[in-house]
């Protein structure tokens, strides 16, 4: 698996269900899964995703599992009348997710800016005694 620079990312053409993969580290198939749910009028149960989407049932679990690990779908747990229950998963609104989306990106933004002023400090030619620090990696 070969990891993305963050130059590579910002250089190649986004589209709006990328931010999903980019953000939460959702793959295609998590997307498709997050597309359709955002497509069906109300909300769908494992079964009915891999039908639509001509998968297993255990490949439409592990995306449905990640998208509601991710926080962008929810879980609604429905009891039969003689006992039993199943799940439907909707997708959270448009709204939600991008403010959540939002919000990582501001911590991350944060903490990166943090580390690039430790690196600056660190390696900064005016850094006394630079000869005398041990090698190791930022915090």
């Amino acid at each position: 698996m070969t990891v993305a620079s963050v130059r590579e990312d910002l250089e190649r053409d986004l589209r709006c269900l990328d931010l999903l993969g980019c953000v939460h580290g959702l793959n295609e198939r998590d997307q498709m899964v997050f597309q359709l749910l955002q497509q069906a009028e109300g909300g769908l149960t494992v079964d009915d995703i891999a039908d639509r989407l001509d998968c297993g049932r255990s490949t439409a679990y592990r995306s449905i599992s990640r998208l509601h690990e991710a926080g962008v779908v929810e879980q609604e747990q429905i009891n039969y009348d003689n006992g039993g229950y199943y799940y439907v998963y909707c997708p959270r609104t448009p709204e939600e997710v991008a403010h959540e989306m939002q919000r990582l990106l501001n911590d991350w933004y944060a903490d990166i800016g943090q580390l690039i002023q430790e690196f600056e400090d660190r390696y900064s030619r005016n850094s006394e005694d630079r000869e005398n620090q041990p090698l190791q990696s930022c915090p």
